[in-house]
């Protein structure tokens, strides 16, 4: 009974916490999207519930056949001691061998980079990063995008009326 009643806080809990990058999304083009892992300690994944973790400045990069998410922001927990941890501290990402081997290949391509497009919590409690493969956008592919949301918006509007 106690198992059950903890799986409902844990998939009450996972609803409610999706950060986005909407920054990811009107810079770049995204070409493919992985789910990974973070190797995370125990103030950062408090911090991470309660919603307190920035994803506009972060981006992924490949130190020694391991990949890393640098400048993603987890404010310090405000219940932490002398063990809370650094906000922007270096956090390695957890995929398969296969998905980081074809990551390295991709991202090694001219114009194609690794960037993180939204942080959740997955249905049994542990933080997830949505990343994806992405291709910068020229200056009139962003303002293509702008169009595009306008009319969308516009649309909605003239739906409610």
């Amino acid at each position: 009974m106690l198992l059950g009643s903890l799986n409902r806080i844990f998939a009450v809990m996972s609803q409610d916490l999706y950060i986005k990058n909407k920054k990811a999304y009107f810079e770049y083009q995204i070409l493919d999207k992985y789910t990974a892992g973070l190797k995370l300690l125990g103030t950062e994944i408090k911090s991470i519930r309660e919603g307190k973790a920035n994803l506009n400045d972060a981006f992924c990069t490949f130190i020694d056949s391991q990949l890393y998410v640098r400048n993603l922001h987890i404010a310090e927990y405000s219940y932490g001691s002398f063990y809370n941890h650094e906000a922007k501290r270096d956090r390695i990402l957890l995929l398969n061998k296969k998905e980081l081997k074809k990551l390295q290949t991709r991202g090694e391509e001219k114009g194609l980079t690794i960037v993180p497009l939204a942080l959740f919590i997955s249905e049994r409690g542990f933080a997830k990063l949505e990343i994806g493969l992405a291709q910068g956008k020229k200056t009139f592919d962003k303002r293509e995008t702008m169009k595009e949301r306008d009319t969308k918006v516009e649309m909605e509007r003239a739906m409610k009326r």
